[in-house]
């Protein structure tokens, strides 16, 4: 959320600060503010504080939703901080457990959600959750569990029924770590495959129905952790961990998947038992405080590993995922190496009487976590088999359509998913290929959503991701109604700027070969980046079929330097060389016979536009004539061509309207002169 309105602007906006929530176990190092919060009915305040935020989804604007979502957040760490550390270890272990379960929970649902959280998916998710929520705070409250007994009050009576006291720092440092490794890598079960993603035909595991492989890591990583290890046994197990993270970073395609897999397996098999060193140290506050501390720093690096030309100190940063998933290894090493080599039950002291109630409790987990699997695993299979179905019901046909359209990671102008009225919008316009900037949600400060695969399953459309998400680009995309043949990922220069990225590919258009060239240029400050781009893209063009559309975002004006590259010695034309009042979008082509051209109002669901234009793909392309004179009356040209009247009709100027209409004086046709 907070990384929502540096996205506006293309800077730091001061409203960062509210990452201070996730520092309020900070507080509880003060005595009497731990007492505080050990009360049952502040304890019973702050649940319904966590839970209640949950309704910042209906909040009118994004700063309000900000705050609520502040005050959630801390609230949160404070119950999590105080009932980690409070009561008998049962109870602990649970709560722990309890946690780790959620987190897979979180993940099916997600798939049932097209890798969206359902709690920011849509109104009645939201509400359904938010009531659920009420009620387990409610039971919490009254079933006994915040009946906080004397030695409550004291920080370290919890504690004291653990085997071991770890380094708080070190402890808390590790789990911070972990919890970033998983939200970063593991937040959603396509991540793997969008980190190992290359170009058409092989491109790598597609996230569904491959995504289920990640889960049945993950679970057999959690199981792995009710085994006791030896000292050689944890030190070759970080080792393969170590290898796995690298793998994923640096290589292709299967290869990384299977390596991510791996990484999965590690990463949930020492969730347990760092999660156990953690709860065991004599200071909860500081350790929780140094593990926010830790998760935070980690989180904001992350940002301004790819954010770097917008972010102070960002030149520092640019592409060092490497040495953040480096750090975040060696911390999860050090403590999962020099710590407890028990599992999560031998780390609490196990009275004789209690060990029955351990073992039953340790068989219900293991039940929970494969009945998540099978409904996670359920819900990829009824998804892959519906897409399937959808997918290659374009009808053969001699003209297709091309659009081009930026729309910020699937958020609206307001802070909310756009989705929904994206599907809508490509729908309506009827476009057989859309290419999609700003596309690459799949970061932790983005959401860790899939815009993607949840755009190609909702339209039945043919996907490309674009470059890997470990390439540090803002992401872009490419849906097509017919087959992809084959497609190639490209990272443009970009010595100063934001890493530009750029797809070369092939459509078959039932029978009939169209190339497509999509690319994101650099910002308007960054002249040698665009000039390097203009030249990189230009030679893509020329050495591609005689039959290729250009569908570009380059900053630059028309007749400026970049897009006199582009035309000359990339051998395109302009769509339409008499609009003179585009800065950004561009359609551009070569050997097919241009048939229209339209931009529509983007009516807040982004900041820019959608542009499209029509293409015949002629018969004999050594003899053809492409159309040469402009029309803006529609009974001139064939209906079938027509643009959807459902965005109304020729309209000179901007619309500043809140619906999706023509304007700057289009839809235009074309013809022949004679």
């Amino acid at each position: 959320m907070i990384y929502y309105f540096p996205l506006q602007t293309l800077a730091l906006t001061g409203l960062e600060v509210f990452a201070v929530a996730f520092f309020s176990p900070v507080l509880l190092i003060i005595g009497p503010f731990w007492r505080l919060a050990n009360n049952k009915y502040v304890l019973a305040l702050l649940r319904l504080t966590t839970v209640g935020s949950l309704a910042s989804y209906q909040a009118p604007n994004a700063p309000i939703r900000l705050l609520i979502l502040s005050a959630g957040v801390s609230s949160s760490l404070l119950v999590q901080t105080v009932t980690w550390w409070s009561g008998n270890s049962l109870q602990r272990f649970i709560r722990i457990w309890g946690f780790i379960l959620g987190k897979i929970m979180l993940l099916v649902l997600r798939i049932w959600y097209t890798s969206l959280n359902p709690v920011w998916s849509s109104p009645a998710a939201n509400t359904v959750i938010l009531t659920l929520g009420c009620i387990a705070a409610v039971e919490r409250i009254y079933s006994g569990g915040d009946k906080r007994k004397q030695e409550a009050n004291n920080t370290g009576n919890g504690v004291r029924e653990t085997v071991s006291q770890p380094n708080w720092l070190l402890s808390g440092i590790a789990f911070g770590s972990l919890m970033f490794l998983t939200v970063w890598i593991f937040g959603e079960v396509s991540l793997i495959s969008r980190w190992a993603v290359s170009g058409h035909p092989h491109r790598g595991p597609d996230p569904n129905p491959y995504g289920g492989t990640v889960l049945l890591g993950l679970a057999h990583g959690l199981m792995l952790s009710f085994w006791s290890w030896s000292s050689v046994a944890n030190f070759a197990w970080f080792l393969i961990g170590m290898a796995s993270a690298a793998g994923l970073l640096y290589l292709q395609t299967w290869s990384a998947a299977v390596a991510g897999n791996i990484l999965a397996v590690f990463t949930m098999c020492v969730w347990p038992q760092l999660a156990g060193h953690f709860v065991s140290c004599l200071h909860p506050a500081k350790a929780m405080s140094a593990a926010m501390f830790a998760y935070v720093l980690e989180l904001f690096f992350c940002v301004w590993c790819t954010a770097y030309k917008f972010v102070p100190g960002g030149i520092y940063a640019r592409e060092s995922s490497h040495l953040l998933l480096g750090f975040i290894m060696l911390c999860i090493g050090l403590d999962f190496l020099t710590g407890s080599k028990k599992d999560l039950s031998s780390i609490f002291e196990v009275k004789s009487n209690q060990k029955p109630l351990f073992k039953r409790s340790k068989n219900y987990i293991k039940l929970l976590l494969w009945l998540f699997v099978g409904v996670g695993l359920l819900g990829l299979g009824l998804r892959y088999k519906a897409y399937e179905k959808k997918l290659g019901q374009g009808v053969p046909k001699r003209d297709f359509s091309g659009m081009i359209w930026p729309f910020r990671f699937a958020y609206d102008n307001e802070g909310w998913s756009n989705l929904e009225g994206s599907a809508n919008l490509l729908n309506q316009t009827g476009a057989d290929f859309i290419t999609i900037l700003e596309s690459d949600a799949s970061k932790p400060f983005i959401g860790n959503n899939d815009p993607t695969m949840w755009l190609g399953e909702r339209l039945g459309f043919y996907t490309d991701f674009g470059p890997s998400t470990r390439d540090h680009t803002w992401g872009i995309m490419a849906l097509s109604r017919y087959p992809i043949v084959k497609s190639t990922h490209h990272l443009l220069p970009s010595p100063e700027g934001e890493i530009a990225p750029a797809i070369s590919m092939t459509v078959n258009f039932t029978g009939k070969l169209v190339d497509f060239v999509v690319a994101h240029f650099g910002n308007e400050e960054e002249d040698l980046d665009r000039k390097l781009q203009a030249i990189a893209v230009s030679k893509l063009l020329k050495t591609s079929s005689k039959q290729i559309v250009f569908l570009g975002y380059i900053t630059s004006a028309p007749g400026s330097r970049d897009y006199t590259e582009l035309i000359k010695n990339g051998n395109v034309q302009d769509i339409d060389h008499t609009d003179r009042d585009r800065w950004c979008s561009y359609i551009m082509y070569r050997g097919v016979i241009r048939l229209g051209y339209a931009r529509i109002s983007h009516a807040g669901l982004s900041d820019s536009e959608v542009q499209m234009a029509k293409f015949r793909i002629p018969d004999d392309l050594d003899n053809y004539v492409d159309n040469d004179r402009i029309v803006t009356d529609p009974s001139q040209v064939p209906e079938d061509i027509h643009f959807n009247p459902r965005f109304g009709s020729y309209k000179d100027g901007h619309n500043y309207e809140l619906i999706h209409h023509f304007h700057m004086s289009t839809p235009k046709y074309f013809k022949q002169t004679n």
